[in-house]
């Protein structure tokens, strides 16, 4: 069986201290619609953050 994870949007945004408190929630009350998000800061500016939505 093979899982298979497919980018549907990313989105660059102002970094914050609490954005990972969106991105916890949005994964632990949609997952069962085969949705989960990602945060990462950007590597080029620590001052925004990366924001992607994924199908599972």
């Amino acid at each position: 069986m093979e899982s298979k994870i497919e980018v549907i949007s990313t989105v660059t945004v102002k970094n914050s201290s609490d954005l990972y408190k969106i991105v916890d929630s949005l994964n632990r009350n949609l997952k069962d619609r085969n949705l989960m998000f990602g945060l990462a800061l950007d590597q080029e500016d620590q001052e925004k953050a990366i924001f992607t939505i994924y199908r599972t």
